[in-house]
């Protein structure tokens, strides 16, 4: 995608969603940070139907740890994975109060050495917690970037290091969020819904879908 195209793709995203939010319900970076480990091969609304009674309970390491275990697996029973997360939600809240004072640190390496947590996790939590501009590959965003020419790459680093190389300045703030939720709700991996969709005519996808009950080919497949 040519440099004024993508300008073009992230100032349409912006303009339809000024402030894009996480989906993922959390009180605070703590809160956070465990949302985003049980998220994993997981949808967001699954997980905030499990968060919303614990974080009622715990919303900070030391009272996770005093939960324990046994009775995290309890709330979070319904998120795949339960047993490996609810290890690693107790382990990383030890680490937190042990290495960390209790408080969640905005820095990328110290984020990867807490159990469960790798690099798109410390991502989504520098991003959303912090404020920094880091872009999070996600199952949707490597869809989008492959799909639209924005950023394609073999493997979410490679995609990861290009977006960081394409999005402009202006947008890295945001940019995690317009393309994760673009990818969520209309560029769909099974059928994208290319009639409704503001970059059209900025992507590369070739088999644009057409509108339900329309004959017609998508604007863009008449371009």
């Amino acid at each position: 995608m040519k440099k004024a195209d993508v300008e073009e793709f992230y100032r349409r995203l912006a303009a339809a969603n000024p402030e894009p939010q996480t989906e993922l319900a959390y009180i605070n970076p703590y809160t956070l940070l465990v949302a985003v480990v049980l998220s994993a091969q997981a949808t967001d609304v699954g997980v905030n139907k499990a968060t919303g009674p614990l974080f009622a309970q715990v919303r900070d390491p030391k009272a996770m740890v005093a939960l324990g275990e046994a009775r995290l697996r309890g709330f979070i029973k319904t998120i795949g994975l339960f047993n490996t997360k609810a290890k690693n939600v107790i382990a990383l809240s030890e680490a937190l109060l042990r290495d960390h004072g209790g408080a969640v640190p905005a820095d990328r390496d110290a984020l990867e050495k807490l159990p469960g947590v790798g690099r798109k996790t410390a991502n989504v939590v520098l991003n959303v917690a912090f404020g920094a501009e880091t872009i999070a590959v996600d199952t949707h965003i490597f869809r989008v970037s492959n799909r639209t020419g924005l950023a394609p790459g073999k493997d979410v680093r490679a995609v990861e290091d290009k977006l960081e190389k394409v999005t402009p300045k202006a947008y890295r703030r945001h940019a995690h969020h317009w393309l994760i939720l673009h990818g969520r709700y209309v560029c769909k991996a099974r059928t994208p819904e290319c009639w409704r969709c503001p970059v059209e005519d900025l992507c590369a996808f070739k088999a644009k879908t057409p509108a339900p009950g329309s004959a017609k080919p998508s604007r863009a497949l008449q371009l």
